[in-house]
């Protein structure tokens, strides 16, 4: 059985107020115009995801806000608190929470840690810039299979900020 990850790292961040905590940030406009393209992208390749899970930091809520208006998924993103500032063994920990009835499921998160699950999956050194999606095939037959052995198949990338997208 194939089940698809989306791994989605929140838009551009404004750094404009001084002094406001990490995980209040808000978007920049740049970062709206990114995940509208994102949702937007998914809906037209029908890449529909049956769950979104994001951190709870504005820019990343926000970020999965507009991508689940912008590609019809008609539901709230769930917010995960372990997903800010999480780590591979987080979003697997969650991961493995899915029902075995969603084929396609979709993390919004931040960097470090969403890169790095992105390289233990796909086994390669990947970036992963603001605003952009990768989209892997894993081979297991529920999420609860999922291990940090996991392999998965990146197929497809895109960066809203780039011209050139893998799909």
């Amino acid at each position: 059985m194939t089940k698809i990850l989306l791994l989605m790292r929140h838009g551009k961040s404004s750094w404009k107020e001084k002094g406001i905590a990490d995980e209040k940030r808000p978007l920049k406009k740049r970062g709206e115009q990114a995940a509208t393209m994102i949702g937007r992208t998914l809906k037209v390749n029908e890449i529909m995801p049956g769950l979104i899970l994001s951190s709870p930091a504005k820019r990343a809520r926000h970020t999965a806000e507009i991508v689940a208006k912008e590609c019809g998924y008609g539901s709230k993103p769930e917010l995960i608190d372990s997903f800010y500032m999480g780590e591979p063994a987080n979003f697997i920990a969650r991961l493995q929470q899915v029902p075995a009835d969603k084929d396609h499921v979709m993390i919004v998160g931040h960097n470090p840690g969403l890169e790095a699950f992105l390289q233990l999956l796909d086994g390669k050194v990947d970036a992963l810039p603001t605003g952009s999606l990768a989209v892997l095939r894993i081979e297991i037959p529920t999420w609860e299979a999922l291990s940090m052995e996991s392999n998965g198949n990146l197929i497809a990338f895109w960066d809203p900020e780039k011209k050139h997208n893998k799909s």
